[in-house]
């Protein structure tokens, strides 16, 4: 009788330890499945943010070799009267940028290469006829 109880005392400790291992397993299987649909969420995330980032970039173009100072106090106008001359194109509506400017800190020996500019046109599909 004694041995028993000591065993059904032992098989009731077993069945408590399986009865929270059930727990701890349902927990973890939760949690991988929240990190499946995060693993989702964050690809779509990326995606979008590559899409976003084409986006911006498309409007945009670098021009490289221009030297510096010949573009005055506004880098705007100088590519607006330059860029149809240079590339012998005419354009309706007329150039238009949303931002212009060049990379990096100015030079103080004057010397090297001149600094790239880049500029953001207002219209992708004058961006992809000057290129």
């Amino acid at each position: 009788m004694a041995e028993t109880r000591s065993m059904r005392l032992e098989i009731a400790g077993f069945q408590s330890q399986i009865s929270r291992l059930d727990q701890r397993v349902a927990t973890v299987e939760a949690q991988a499945a929240s990190w499946t649909n995060r693993d989702q969420e964050l690809l779509h995330l990326r995606s979008r943010l590559t899409d976003v980032e084409d986006r911006s970039r498309r409007n945009k173009i670098r021009l490289l070799g221009i030297p510096e100072g010949t573009e005055g106090a506004d880098i705007s106008s100088y590519l607006r009267d330059m860029l149809p001359k240079l590339t012998d194109t005419t354009f309706d509506p007329p150039l238009e940028f949303q931002r212009a400017h060049r990379l990096g800190p100015k030079r103080q020996d004057g010397k090297g290469h001149p600094r790239p500019i880049i500029a953001c046109m207002l219209r992708h599909g004058q961006a992809h006829q000057l290129l």
